[in-house]
């Protein structure tokens, strides 16, 4: 948009979506409309199919009939948009944003980072101290797009912290892969979609009859994703708009209760699993696999020769009993990286909930002291508003609305018209209309 100034600042030294995941054919989990764009502006140059054309990849897409994508070719879509786009400021880390009230504007401190991550030096001073580019930009809008971190449970993250120990997260696993394959035991912790895949991974990989693989889970199955037509609309701007004009305990209620909405596993990804254990007893007996959902891991400590020892709890026996491994993988998902440390100097400012939340309005702008919106300057959450905006929250699906939502909110006009429905399905009662003669 012309009349826009735009920076992103991105800690990172380059573009990269989820590489420790980026497993063999595996798809996504939404279909490739859910680019950067398409279901916002299907005429933007930044489009999947734009992208395949680029490469002269078009005709060879068209005959694939592919609706699902490779993950790895979304990663390779969202670097080719990444690479092209002015703005970008890779390798650099926000530390902070703060309310200007001489200028009426937000002031945001961010790092210059070298190569490795770590504040690039200028030089050093005659005391041997470092300076850094360090620096400071003004803006009348911020928009937070900083997602989710790996979530490790609270029994496990010593060990995870631990140099040496074969503990570690999911969004790892690519880089640990052959050390895993090497391992005698592998255990893998989590029922979601993560897990399912490298369990399948890894049982591929290793000798039939020999495979020595655990796969425990705390939900009491291992459960298919809801994937229906009428349960997909629960990823609609219709359920979003619903669900946002819910009470704040409602929200938190729903939230706990659509888990397999999104942390489900995809049909064809348990029908992939049960096909490779079934192909390993054709000869006679039993792949050694063990597959146990409604389990919690209570503790777990560090043995000699590196092994690990989990100490488990079946949830619904009330039975406990020791694992002894040489490896695990955390497929425990992801939570929302906090605001509090970002934002501490918006503090004064911010308005939260009985639960301490941010709140955070129906477009996505978090709710500020007068003094600060009166001046036409809003903070935006792009993908961290869960208990404000229900399970649509990250899903790739609803990002190119999240981001015309913002748009046409920051310019105050509608330079991305956006649809008044969008779902079969009524969320909600209207409130009657009492006839009172």
């Amino acid at each position: 948009l012309a009349e826009l100034d735009a920076v992103f600042y991105d800690q990172h030294p380059a573009f990269h979506w989820h590489p420790g995941l980026l497993i063999e054919d595996t798809t996504l989990q939404v279909p490739f409309l859910a680019d950067l764009v398409t279901l916002a502006d299907p005429t933007s140059p930044w489009s999947f199919p734009n992208y395949l054309r680029s490469r002269d990849r078009l005709f060879p897409f068209y005959f694939a009939e592919r609706f699902h994508i490779r993950r790895a070719e979304y990663d390779a879509y969202c670097r080719w948009v990444s690479k092209n786009l002015p703005g970008l400021r890779f390798g650099h880390q926000v530390e902070g944003v703060r309310w200007n009230p001489e200028r009426d504007l937000f002031e945001v401190d961010f790092t210059r980072l070298d190569g490795d991550g770590e504040a690039d030096s200028l030089g050093r001073t005659h005391t041997s101290a470092r300076t850094y580019t360090s620096a400071r930009t003004y803006t009348r809008n911020v928009v937070l797009g900083i997602g989710t971190a790996p979530h490790v449970p609270e029994p496990l993250q010593p060990l995870v912290d631990a140099p040496g120990v074969p503990v570690i997260h999911a969004a790892d696993y690519l880089g640990e892969r052959d050390h895993l394959l090497a391992a005698g035991h592998v255990t893998v912790i989590g029922a979601g979609q993560s897990g399912a895949e490298i369990f399948l991974d890894l049982l591929k990989a290793r000798p039939t009859g020999r495979e020595r693989i655990h796969w425990l889970a705390r939900t009491g199955a291992f459960a298919p994703m809801e994937y229906s037509k009428l349960g997909l609309e629960h990823f609609t701007p219709d359920y979003a708009r619903y669900f946002h004009a819910l009470t704040e305990p409602t929200r938190d209620r729903l939230v706990a209760a659509q888990w397999q909405l999104h942390r489900g596993i995809a049909a064809p990804t348990l029908a992939a699993i049960h096909e490779e254990l079934y192909r390993r007893t054709l000869h006679g007996g039993w792949p050694d696999a063990v597959l146990t959902p409604g389990v919690q891991v209570r503790t777990a400590g560090q043995l000699p020769a590196n092994k690990v020892e989990l100490h488990l709890e079946h949830l619904q026996q009330g039975t406990r009993s020791r694992l002894t491994t040489d490896a695990v993988v955390l497929a425990t998902g992801y939570r929302e990286r906090p605001l509090d440390r970002l934002l501490a100097g918006l503090d004064p400012y911010l308005r939260r909930d009985s639960s301490e939340r941010p709140r955070v309005d129906d477009r996505f702008r978090l709710v500020l002291d007068p003094s600060v919106t009166g001046a036409g300057c809003h903070v935006y959450v792009q993908n961290a508003a869960l208990h404000a905006h229900g399970v649509g929250t990250p899903d790739l699906g609803l990002a190119a609305w999240r981001s015309a939502t913002i748009l046409n909110a920051v310019t105050g006009k509608d330079p991305y018209p956006l649809p008044d429905r969008t779902a079969f399905t009524t969320f909600g009662l209207a409130p009657q209309q009492v006839d009172r003669g």
